[in-house]
């Protein structure tokens, strides 16, 4: 796919109907910036309308080594011709079916609650490939309540990883948890895709060392429910502890 198609595809994807305002607490999140230490991830302001950065963090530089100034001129069609051409099909789709369940699923008062999820290896300033997982959240809306600001995060990852291509949606609730209502993967189908949504989350959880008690409680769930999720996410991954299915999301990130 050269590079003309892929920006028609997106811009199909991301077509708009108006052009929104950025807010104050945008120029808040810049300001921040000089304040963050140096790390494995980066940021940037996206605008899916004119496919440009209105922001790059000083990290990128650090995790990439490409010159921010370049980007922030060339915008994201730059980014794009990077992109493994592999992956690049793979990630239109993810991006057009996260819109599309967006658009179709999601209540308008529920949109600024989401967080979207995906991944693709990316061409660094020394022409080698790296992971990238990039998780957006959505800033501004169209008229037609349709996202078109994003605060986009980068998480730069080894090339070394095999990382099928995913894209998951997460929806904020009333207990400020994050809830998988969306997951796909892209690639070749894996085992964990018998794996559902909410037991994602469980998983998501116990990675952080929560306890059934508390997982209930972000969850709005009981702790049996969350008892009985642990016993079949452990059957279906065909494991029988906790402390394994950690190590088996080190070699597979795919899994959340």
């Amino acid at each position: 796919m050269n590079g003309s198609s892929i920006k028609e595809v997106y811009k199909e994807i991301f077509k708009s109907h108006d052009n929104p305002s950025l807010k104050q607490h945008i120029e808040k999140i810049i300001e921040l910036d000089v304040y963050l230490p140096y790390s494995s991830t980066f940021f940037c302001i996206t605008n899916t309308q004119d496919l440009s950065f209105e922001y790059i963090s000083k990290n990128m530089t650090a995790c990439l080594g490409l010159d921010k100034q370049e980007l922030q001129i060339k915008g994201m069609r730059y980014l794009w011709s990077r992109m493994h051409p592999d992956d690049l099909d793979k990630w239109l789709k993810a991006l057009n079916e996260l819109m599309n369940f967006t658009i179709n699923e999601i209540s308008v008062n529920d949109r600024s609650k989401m967080s979207y999820t995906w991944n693709y290896r990316l061409k660094n300033s020394e022409d080698e490939y790296v992971n990238v997982v990039q998780n957006t959240t959505p800033l501004e809306f169209d008229s037609k309540d349709k996202p078109v600001i994003g605060l986009a995060h980068y998480t730069v990852l080894s090339g070394s990883l095999e990382m099928q291509i995913s894209a998951s949606a997460k929806l904020l609730n009333s207990n400020n948890e994050y809830e998988t209502v969306y997951f796909n993967n892209f690639s070749q189908k894996l085992l964990t895709d018998g794996i559902s949504n909410r037991e994602r989350d469980v998983i998501r959880l116990l990675v952080l060392n929560y306890s059934s008690k508390d997982i209930a409680e972000k969850l709005n769930i009981s702790s049996n429910t969350v008892d009985t999720h642990r016993r079949n996410i452990l059957k279906k991954l065909n494991i029988s502890s906790t402390g394994e299915l950690i190590g088996m999301l080190k070699m597979n990130k795919n899994i959340i």
